[in-house]
């Protein structure tokens, strides 16, 4: 098992990180169990991701409600979750929206269940802990 896996499946490094690519990401948890989401995030990051996890009809469009979903889930069982968000802008809303995803690793990290944001940054311009160092 690679060490990028092992990382993954860890429910103590649940957080919210930076890759510069997505795909080896997707290739150590094909197969792994996982419930991977790839969210491409072009104009309403909330829709972007109601839609992406197949939020409920109940979902709130509001930023309590982003964070009550995603510390429910009920609807998508899995051991863990890792969501890869793709071409996101820095600015106000994307410092929510990561608020919003660490408040919900921290929330599944206390269920001894990894939850992992990773925020695809070529450019390395987002102010976030690489998930890890590229070969």
């Amino acid at each position: 098992m690679s060490k990028l896996l092992q990382r993954l499946q860890d429910p103590v490094r649940s957080g919210v990180y930076r890759a510069r690519r997505p795909d080896e990401i997707l290739e150590v948890t094909s197969g792994s169990g996982l419930d991977v989401v790839r969210i491409t995030i072009e104009k309403n990051p909330m829709q972007a991701i109601a839609t992406a996890l197949e939020f409920p009809e109940w979902f709130g469009r509001n930023w309590d409600a982003l964070e009550d979903c995603l510390s429910d889930l009920s609807w998508r069982e899995a051991p863990g979750r890792v969501l890869v968000f793709e071409h996101a802008v820095a600015g106000d809303e994307l410092e929510m929206l990561s608020d919003v995803l660490a408040a919900s690793a921290e929330f599944w990290k206390g269920r001894g269940k990894p939850f992992i944001a990773v925020f695809i940054d070529p450019q390395r311009a987002l102010a976030l802990p690489e998930l890890f160092r590229e070969r």
